[in-house]
């Protein structure tokens, strides 16, 4: 059972950032200090990544942990309440991202998912970019 009210619960959910979230602007501001330029949230584009690198053919996904079920991290823990309602929507939107995924991968573009707790390293994270962007990624 939900301790919060219909109308709290609405409040408190319609907070919740799709666009321009914290570690969203991290990584923005260290790709811009690198001398790359970007466009964002190409609606034309599946998904509508959060950073498009046109000339490149790549986009960077910045992902919340918890919203997009991060393998492994420990801020992607289900809640301990309403599994019944969390369980369903997390899952679906792992599926969906993998679909996006697939129908950039279709349409020629490269992808990269950069996870919110991967943010707060930014030294480590930087080169991982870099290379991406510069086709120096060792698979």
């Amino acid at each position: 059972m939900d301790s919060l009210t219909p109308t709290e619960r609405s409040e408190r959910m319609s907070r919740i950032k799709g666009k321009n979230t914290k570690p969203e602007l991290i990584v923005r501001r260290l790709v811009y200090r690198a001398g790359y330029r970007y466009r964002l949230h190409r609606a034309e584009l599946p998904g509508r990544p959060d950073m498009v690198f046109v000339k490149r053919l790549k986009v960077i996904f910045i992902h919340g942990c918890f919203w997009h079920r991060h393998e492994g991290c420990r801020l992607a823990r289900l809640p301990k309440t309403r599994l019944e309602f969390w369980r369903p929507k997390l899952d679906a939107n792992a599926v969906r991202d993998k679909e996006v995924e697939q129908r950039l991968a279709e349409l020629g573009w490269k992808v990269m998912i950069v996870w919110e707790c991967e943010v707060k390293d930014e030294a480590a994270l930087m080169p991982r970019i870099k290379a991406f962007l510069d086709d120096t990624e060792s698979n």
